[in-house]
């Protein structure tokens, strides 16, 4: 062996000792992390549009996990597997994210696109999502999916008289697909965290500054939930026109409604503040934050707020419409509400 040869063996045993001993315990560890794609490459294995991914994802039918440093959320390669091992994959996924307006959705139905638009203005059936049109007016979409189980579910509803509870509700200028889309929303969101100022946060995202002030007197329990409350995953709407309608739209407009709210806001107050206190300045490192989890499988079980919203109105469901909360609830909440109903001076 050549004096080369020698020096190259030994060169190459060094190389081969340092990057054991790197995997072992030092930076460069050879455990590589969990594989994640992106969402543009996961929709791409998955057969759907972005928008149907994007959609999937909102549903919870599709988990995400956040990127380091906030980035944008990426998606396992096992789920992805998981998603492609289900049965009638990728048709059964893209029908469960299928959504249809008003003409389609009549079609669907077989009724007339007036008389659908009476059953989604009487809260039979809700909006997933909307768009803007060319007139920056709001165009509801509904899952075809659930117009089919409206269907099957309530027959009697598609053919005939409109029942006469729902004439006078219609009849009165009531329009609850904003409402049902607005409470899905905050569904959503409360699913995908168990933290009480975050889920704090999602139901003071119901209400104006005026009314969120009337409940959350501390302004720096404001600016905090500001600063902690979900978004969806992909964020907001690109357009200026469409931020504006969103957030037009997620405010509560009904007295009703917004005393539901307020309710619910106030339960979840009382547990944000008995897990910790909001942070104020020259608080050492503020309150304690969560670590971003997985987005779509729903995490361990929360509290429900016991004031839960009706899903339905009473013109669909047969049930009979909770009375003013006023009356179910003990007067000392209603005090802290600061609510004084509907033509109280």
């Amino acid at each position: 062996m050549t004096v080369k040869e020698v020096l190259r063996a030994h060169s190459a045993a060094h190389e081969d000792a340092s990057a054991e001993t790197k995997g072992e315990g030092g930076h460069a560890s050879s455990v590589a992390p969990a594989a994640t794609v992106a969402a543009g490459r996961a929709s791409q294995e998955l057969g759907v549009r972005r928008a149907e991914f994007e959609l999937a994802v909102h549903l919870g039918l599709i988990a995400v996990t956040g990127a380091p440093g906030g980035g944008r959320p990426r998606v396992h390669e096992d789920e992805i597997a998981r998603l492609r091992e289900q049965p009638g994959f990728p048709d059964a996924l893209v029908e469960r994210v299928r959504t249809v307006g008003t003409a389609r959705g009549a079609a669907l139905l077989d009724i007339a696109p007036a008389r659908f638009t009476r059953l989604a203005r009487a809260g039979c059936v809700s909006p997933v999502t909307f768009y803007l049109n060319r007139y920056r007016a709001v165009v509801w979409l509904y899952l075809a999916d659930e117009l089919a189980a409206f269907a099957a579910r309530e027959p009697e509803l598609l053919a005939g008289r409109t029942p006469p509870g729902m004439r006078t509700m219609l009849e009165s200028g009531a329009d609850w697909r904003a409402r049902n889309w607005r409470s899905q929303r905050i569904d959503r969101l409360l699913d995908r965290t168990t933290d009480p100022w975050a889920r704090t946060a999602v139901q003071a995202s119901a209400l104006d500054p005026v009314q969120l002030a009337e409940v959350v007197d501390d302004p720096y329990e404001r600016a905090y939930l500001v600063r902690v409350r979900p978004e969806p995953v992909f964020g907001r709407p690109g357009s200026m026109a469409a931020r504006e309608a969103m957030a037009e739209l997620m405010l509560a407009d009904d007295p009703d409604e917004i005393l539901w709210r307020r309710v619910n806001l106030t339960l979840e107050l009382d547990s944000a503040r008995g897990d910790r206190p909001a942070p104020r300045p020259g608080d050492d490192g503020g309150a304690r934050a969560t670590p971003p989890a997985r987005t779509g499988a729903r995490p361990r079980a929360v509290r429900p707020a016991p004031a839960a919203e009706p899903a339905a109105p009473p013109a669909c469901t047969g049930a009979s419409r909770p009375a003013a909360v006023g009356r179910t609830t003990r007067k000392g909440l209603l005090a802290r509400l600061g609510w004084r109903g509907r033509g109280a001076g």
